[in-house]
């Protein structure tokens, strides 16, 4: 498949609010995502810093702390930041589908329907009493009821009962994770048909993310093929179809007036961001010297430039004790202006970390 073109690349970005200013919650962008991959949690919390400049990595805590936002496997075999009001209906549309891709984890990791009942009614227990409780904690509240759980098993143990909707995200303890009953977490909502879940996935993944293709759908959501058609065709009357580079995409069929842009066409991407992980058909790097460049770091730019909607390089980031160190690793050297571009970027992550930076673009 050939890579999306510039006219795609753009409309997305300013649908994911990559190129807007807006004054937003990160409770009113996880709402608008839908879902936002989450395993590496700083990054996740970038990834909405991002998209609402003025919204800071302590505002966002406070946010997933009061349970504004939530984190829970659902869609795929992986944390996303949820809504509270999203959290029901995705799991009841996504679980079963999950279940499956995970099914051969579950039998390597001894996890049979017994273990698995006794298990979740231990959790469920132990946090009806207890409220917040880190993996450890509850590792050793199943060892207390005489079930063994460890490394492969109690984190598949811990993700099927958040699939099963037992479980969420609840705040953190001294920077540990801590898990709360879903119940005490999210309101009570009417549950939906599997139609209208299927419709209305469609409808926020359009709207957030398109235009973009069934195959970049299908990826995102966890559904299979047949599925992502069945729910484009349940929600057709608030999307448009078009043939994009010979290939139909779709997006919402309005959108809302756009907000302020911001000037700056420079990224500074976390890894496992939507603009990257929503699609099949990914941007391609802007110049052949990539895999080179790649090779050449060894893997230890873990995050992304984009410039111009485009793979430009790499970056990291490593937090001092009064600083954050930002390296930038572009494929080719950077005009002055990208330069500039870079170097402002990194200053908005230090603002976002409320911490004073160090740049190096190699």
């Amino acid at each position: 498949m050939a890579a999306p073109s510039s006219d795609v690349l753009t409309r997305r970005l300013r649908n994911q609010k990559l190129t807007s200013a807006e004054k937003l919650t990160s409770a009113q962008l996880v709402s608008w995502l839908c879902a936002v991959q989450a395993q590496d949690y700083p990054a996740a919390k970038w990834a909405l810093g991002l998209r609402a400049r003025g919204l800071g990595d302590a505002d966002i805590e406070q946010a997933f702390n009061e349970g504004k936002i939530l984190r829970t496997h659902v869609l795929r075999p992986t944390w996303h930041f949820v809504s509270p009001d999203d959290i029901r209906w995705l799991l009841a549309l996504s679980a079963p589908r999950v279940h499956v891709l995970n099914a051969h984890y579950y039998r390597q990791a001894g996890l049979d329907d017994k273990t698995v009942k006794k298990s979740c009614a231990m959790i469920q227990r132990s946090l009806a009493e207890e409220k917040h409780l880190t993996r450890m904690e509850l590792a050793e509240r199943l060892k207390r009821a005489k079930i063994s759980a460890d490394g492969l098993k109690l984190a598949y143990l811990m993700m099927h009962a958040e699939l099963e909707g037992v479980i969420c995200s609840g705040p953190r303890h001294d920077k540990h994770f801590t898990y709360a009953l879903l119940d005490e977490r999210a309101p009570k909502t009417t549950a939906i048909t599997r139609d209208e879940a299927l419709a209305r996935l469609a409808g926020r993944y359009f709207t957030s993310h398109g235009p973009a293709t069934i195959r970049d759908f299908a990826c995102w959501s966890g559904l299979t093929v047949r599925d992502a058609r069945l729910a484009i065709e349940l929600a057709k009357d608030a999307l448009v179809e078009e043939t994009i580079d010979d290939r139909l995409h779709w997006s919402a069929a309005s959108t809302p007036a756009p907000a302020p842009p911001r000037t700056s066409p420079v990224y500074l991407l976390p890894n496992y961001d939507e603009y990257l992980v929503a699609y099949k058909d990914r941007p391609a790097p802007d110049s052949s010297r990539a895999a080179n460049m790649e090779a050449r770091s060894g893997g230890a730019f873990p995050h992304h430039l984009v410039i111009d909607g485009r793979l430009a390089g790499s970056w990291r980031r490593t937090v001092k004790n009064n600083s954050v160190e930002i390296e930038v690793a572009p494929y080719k050297p950077l005009s002055k202006a990208h330069a500039r571009a870079a170097t402002g970027e990194a200053e908005c992550y230090g603002e976002f970390l409320n911490m004073p930076i160090e740049i190096t673009i190699y």
